[in-house]
């Protein structure tokens, strides 16, 4: 099959895909061979590219990263980055993760790979030995290319390797807000609020792709990864990704759990912080556990006293480490509405 042979008419022509991380097992799949358009699944194999440039040293977490005019002319979703600014590599996985912001995900490529053209065969070399043997991609964000593919059963593998092989990043999947300037970027991924055990991953939409997930879910000791992509609706996606993780569950011999709001995430204090700043986040954090509030990781600090010292649980990025950027990161703040159809 061709890379030309993904196309829009598969909208509303179900893949699907879901395995046991653990043990390989196969436990559901719909079309999964068939090439698709991933959208903004894309991202994680930007993320699967970040994580390991963190590991071997060649970026760091607060390290700047400059904002290209091709950056933030990227069509939304976007965090509305200004050209000649910049933004840490904390905050641009945040970006990701949440907003799905396409001017983020360019600028983080460029920063790897020099640029972003470069960024994506690099990408497609490292799926290949990942094993997606049938993924090819173009840019960083996962804004429409008709020579970029993917299939069900490569996304699978690639969400299980981004499990398995960074443990110690995986948790930026699981936030569900993220507070940029000004503003709290709720998190796409509809799992994430009401799926018992779903910890991430990614959301993607465009007109060509369809509507596409790739989530995660832990129960008594099994971990599923699944993939949903081409539905036609928002809520022919979640419902079709709760089902298959609940038969997926159920044919690992777990229990059905009520699908209930998920338990607040632990809190992860900030990086060079002083220890009284740690206590007052730890006060309000325990408020917080009280009142049963879902928590809060932002890049930068709220105003307003930790916003009255009720809700916020949060992960602090540094400012970017250059002489250059002054007053912050500079970018322009990002709306807190989301559009319809937005590119996610």
């Amino acid at each position: 099959m061709t890379a030309h042979s993904a196309q829009a008419q598969y909208v509303g022509q179900i893949s699907a895909f879901v395995e046991d991380t653990r043990t390989g097992t196969v436990l559901a799949q719909i079309n999964p061979d068939l090439q698709r358009y991933p959208a903004s699944l894309t991202k994680l194999m930007t993320l699967y590219m970040a994580f390991q440039a963190l590991r071997s040293g060649q970026i760091s977490l607060d390290q700047a990263v400059p904002v290209s005019v091709r950056a933030a002319t990227r069509e939304p979703s976007k965090l509305g980055l200004v050209p000649g600014s910049y933004i840490t590599v904390e905050q641009t996985i945040l970006g990701l993760v949440t907003k799905s912001a396409n001017d983020a995900a360019c600028a983080l490529g460029e920063l790897i790979g020099g640029n972003e053209d470069r960024f994506a065969a690099m990408m497609t070399a490292q799926a290949h030995a990942l094993g997606m043997s049938a993924s090819t991609f173009r840019n960083a964000s996962g804004l429409p290319d008709p020579n970029q593919v993917t299939t069900a059963r490569d996304l699978a593998t690639l969400g299980r390797r981004l499990i398995s092989d960074f443990p110690e990043d995986y948790h930026y999947f699981s936030t569900p807000v993220f507070y940029f300037h000004g503003h709290e970027i709720p998190n796409h991924n509809p799992m994430l609020r009401f799926y018992p055990g779903a910890d991430g991953m990614k959301t993607g939409y465009t007109a060509q792709a369809g509507l596409n997930l790739v989530a995660s879910a832990s129960r008594e000791n099994v971990r599923l990864v699944g993939v949903v992509m081409g539905a036609a609706s928002n809520v022919q996606r979640t419902r079709t990704m709760a089902d298959l993780l609940d038969q997926g569950f159920q044919d690992e011999g777990v229990a059905p759990v009520a699908r209930t709001p998920v338990i607040a995430r632990p809190l992860i204090l900030a990086r060079g912080m002083s220890g009284s700043r740690r206590q007052m986040i730890r006060l309000a954090a325990a408020g917080t556990r009280k009142a049963g509030k879902a928590p809060v990781q932002v890049a930068e600090a709220p105003s307003g006293r930790l916003r009255k010292l009720g809700i916020i649980h949060y992960v602090l990025a540094k400012a970017p480490l250059t002489h250059r950027a002054k007053d912050g990161v500079g970018a322009r703040k990002a709306t807190a509405h989301h559009h319809s159809r937005s590119k996610t």
